[in-house]
């Protein structure tokens, strides 16, 4: 039980990465930029890959009537996420050190994958319905309006994961180094919850 434990406190300690590198990626080429734009979406905001991506991508969007992304102080979740996330790491490590002193199983280590995993798909629901207001919610006075080869008013929504054409733009979005760490220290506390199940056998 006590190698179930290690794994349980290490592996939320992985999500603390999510402080200082970007969660997901969103990336824009197209010929008539060299290095492409792009913007990482971080738990308190969204940055640009390079300097001046951010003002490129917003003066882009003003021609087909997409609004500016959002500062940090303009969406609740900015200011929500860092907290729930620094919650989640301090429950974990709570949860690992009482299994190392055995004052709880390992049914525990997978109560925690199991909250945090809907806490994710939480955040990942909330991050798609954003993207999908941001890309339809269009000034109806944009300088560009345009159409489908049906007529109706074409929309501008950013994958959730993968790549789409966007008219001359490739647009691919993806998991950032943040995401990828949280997956390694969420698969850690699940190991560690099998673990513990085994050796809960082993005593039976």
């Amino acid at each position: 039980m006590k190698k179930a434990s290690t794994l349980m406190i290490l592996g939320p300690l992985f999500l603390l990465g999510l402080y200082f590198l970007p969660l997901w990626n969103i990336m824009l080429g197209a010929p008539q930029y060299p290095e492409p734009l792009g913007m990482n979406i971080h738990i308190n905001g969204i940055r640009g890959v390079s300097e001046f991506d951010i003002q490129n991508i917003d003066g882009l969007n003003h021609y087909i009537g997409m609004r500016t992304l959002p500062k940090d102080e303009d969406m609740w979740e900015f200011s929500a996420f860092p907290i729930i996330v620094g919650a989640m790491i301090a429950l974990g490590v709570i949860v690992g050190v009482l299994g190392y002193f055995k004052k709880v199983g390992y049914r525990w280590f997978f109560g925690w994958f199991l909250l945090m995993s809907v806490l994710g798909i939480m955040g990942m629901y909330d991050f798609n319905n954003w993207m999908v207001d941001y890309g339809t919610n269009l000034d109806p006075n944009a300088i560009m309006k345009l159409e489908n080869p049906d007529g109706t008013p074409m929309t501008y929504k950013p994958p959730l994961f993968g790549h789409v054409k966007m008219l001359n733009f490739d647009v691919t979005s993806l998991p950032a180094p943040g995401a990828w760490m949280m997956f390694v220290g969420m698969t850690m506390t699940l190991l560690a919850g099998y673990l513990g199940w085994k050796s809960s056998k082993k005593t039976e």
